[in-house]
This record gives C-alpha cells, sequence and structure tokens, in this order.
C-alpha cells in the first residue's frame, strides 16, 4: 500500500478507541486520522477527514451502529468494519451490520486477552484497498423458486462452499436460490466463534431449506445446510456409507480454523465426482488447494468473479491455480450449482 489507510475510529468508550488506535497506529501501513464518541462526532469527522475505513461499535448509545451503518451505507458508501462484543445479541446485530454492507467485523477482546483485535489490522489494509460491490439485495423471506429451482429434483451429491470476507451476503444471495429439498450443504464461512449461531440461525430464516451449525455426527440429508462452527474446530465430512459431519480438532489452516481447505479436502476425498465446490469471496488463499483437489477428483467447481467479490483473494488465487472450472457472477452462482448438482450423469451439464 503507498499510502497508509486513513481510519476514523467510532465507539463511546474512550479505553476502547485507545486501543483500536494503537492497535492500528502500530502499523505502518495504518493511519488513525480521527476518533469519534457518537454517530454526531463521527459524522462530522467523516466530512472533515474523508476516512478511506470506518470502525465502527455496534452497541454505541443514542443511534446505534447498526443504525449509523444503514446512514453511511445510503448516503456515503464506504467500507466499514463493525466492532462487537462477543455476546448472542452482538452477534446478531454485527450479522445484520454484514448484511447490510459492512466490510467485516472484528471482536472486542476479553480481559486477559494476549491478542486484542487479532487481525483487525489485515482487514483495514484489505478494507482500504477494496471497493464496495454491487451485491444482491436480500429480503426478509426467501425468494421464490425460479429458474433451476423451481425444475430442481433432489439430488444426493455434495455441495461444499467456502467464503471469508463479504460472505455473509454472498452466502445469503447464493442459499434463497436453493429450494427446500437442496443436495446436502455444508460451508465453511470464516467468523468468530460466537457469531456462527446466529448466522445460521439467520440463513434459517432467509432460506428454504434448513440451515444449522454442524455438530458433529450430523447425518447429511437432503434439505439441509450445514455451517461449520467458528473458532475451535474444523468442520469435515466422512463416513462413505452414511455421509456425516465431523468437527475435527486441529491447529489453524492457513491461518484459519475452521479452515476451507479442509473441508474441501475431505468432500474431495469423500465424494469425489459426486460433489460440486463453491469459492467465495474473502481475503488470503484458504479454499484454493482444497478445491483443486475437489476438481481433479471430478467434482464441478465454481468460483466468484471479480467484479462482484468485496474482495477478490480466495476466488482469485483458486482461479489461477486452475482449481476453478467456471467463474461466475455471484447472481448466476446458485443457478448453475443446482442444474450442476441435478445433472444425471455426473462430470457433464
Amino acid at each position: 500500500m503507498s499510502t497508509p489507510a486513513r481510519v476514523l475510529v467510532v465507539d463511546d468508550s474512550p479505553t476502547m478507541r485507545g486501543l483500536i488506535s494503537a492497535v492500528l497506529n502500530a502499523d505502518p501501513e495504518v493511519r488513525v486520522v480521527g476518533q469519534a464518541a457518537d454517530a454526531f462526532e463521527a459524522r462530522q469527522a467523516i466530512k472533515q477527514l474523508d476516512p478511506d475505513v470506518v470502525t465502527l461499535d455496534i452497541e454505541m448509545p443514542n443511534m446505534n451502529g447498526l443504525e449509523f451503518l444503514e446512514k453511511i451505507m445510503r448516503l456515503r458508501p464506504m467500507p466499514v468494519i463493525m466492532v462487537s462484543t462477543l455476546t448472542h445479541k452482538g452477534a446478531e446485530a454485527t450479522i445484520a451490520a454484514l448484511e447490510i454492507g459492512a466490510f467485516d467485523c472484528v471482536g472486542k477482546p476479553h480481559a486477559g486477552d494476549p491478542n486484542p483485535f487479532d487481525g483487525l489490522v489485515d482487514k483495514v489494509k484489505a478494507a482500504a484497498r477494496s471497493q464496495r460491490k454491487a451485491m444482491i439485495t436480500t429480503n426478509s423471506t426467501a425468494a421464490p423458486a425460479v429458474g433451476a429451482a423451481a425444475e430442481y429434483r433432489a439430488s444426493r451429491k455434495i455441495i461444499a462452499i467456502g467464503a471469508s470476507t463479504g460472505g455473509v451476503e454472498a452466502l445469503i444471495a447464493v442459499l434463497q436460490k436453493f429450494p427446500p429439498r437442496c443436495p446436502p450443504t455444508v460451508i465453511t464461512q470464516h467468523m468468530p466463534h460466537t457469531f456462527t449461531k446466529s448466522f445460521a440461525e439467520r440463513l434459517n430464516r432467509l432460506c428454504a431449506p434448513a440451515v444449522a451449525e454442524a455438530t458433529d455426527g450430523a447425518r447429511l440429508e437432503i434439505g439441509k445446510i450445514y455451517l461449520a462452527p467458528g473458532g475451535e474446530r474444523h468442520l469435515q465430512v466422512a463416513n462413505a456409507v452414511a455421509p456425516c459431519c465431523r468437527l475435527v480438532d486441529r491447529e489453524p489452516v492457513n491461518g484459519h480454523r475452521p479452515s476451507v481447505d479442509l473441508l474441501f479436502d475431505s468432500v474431495a476425498e469423500l465424494a469425489g465426482r459426486n460433489a460440486i465446490g463453491v469459492i467465495l469471496t474473502g481475503m488470503g488463499r484458504d479454499g484454493a488447494a482444497g478445491l483443486l483437489k475437489m476438481r481433479h477428483a471430478g467434482a464441478r467447481t465454481f468460483g466468484q468473479n471479480e467484479k462482484t467479490c468485496v474482495v477478490y483473494g480466495m476466488p482469485r488465487v483458486a482461479y489461477e491455480l486452475g482449481a476453478v472450472e467456471t467463474q461466475l457472477p455471484l447472481g448466476s452462482i446458485g443457478d448453475e450449482v443446482l442444474k450442476a448438482a441435478a445433472a444425471r450423469k455426473e462430470g457433464i451439464e
């Protein structure tokens, strides 16, 4: 980055503003240009300072972070990173913020945390480099079956999806295309551990199939979508006779736990050509090698294109490795995945 990313820190706590600012200013590629204690101060600071990125406390008093984010996205769209307590209430609000268009989220540190705001600097730098993309508008109810979904016949092929930054919007856009009896679908989305349950609940309300956090030993069934719990274990699939979810204790892979690569690897080994892999928007390279393994095993593989990605990182690496058979805009991925899943003979359209 040629010039430092200019950041405005918005939080009602002076202590938290100071901590966030110290973490960001420790990196020469980031510079905190201002702080604000509430929405009024933040509005003035945005006008005066024109920051590249805003970090926003979701639990601000008066006008809360969600209300302020909606105003930012409507009046002056820009990258916003939400800062939230790691509670169920905080998680629900953060998922809503990501759906509105926040770039990413970080959890507030707990007492004695050795690495407060771990990952925040990288997210700020990625946000400063990014441009918000036009995403498909999501509704409060599942979209009616159209196109591929309307004619889809239940299939036991396994769909595996990986996503990171921008994945909340992207997954909603893809999964709202799925019919009630979709193929068994497993997902790894990089997200703090307390947020994935709220995200699964949100997807369950928005989508026609049943969506829940994956549990160890859960059978893969038609009409069900399984989201990897964040933080402590990796999601894999196992048991060729009766495919099921496995939550595996293992060190982070590519800096992530759960890892998209480990999920894709297991699907390649278990299902081979009876699987479909999808890699969506996200920072880094997690999932690229695993998607290549899926393609080599005979699976159909799809990647989100650069124009519709919030961050064209994971899909770019996968495409450059030759892991992506077909690259598509976000709005087309759901339908094309269903067409591939409905194909009577594996490996052909």
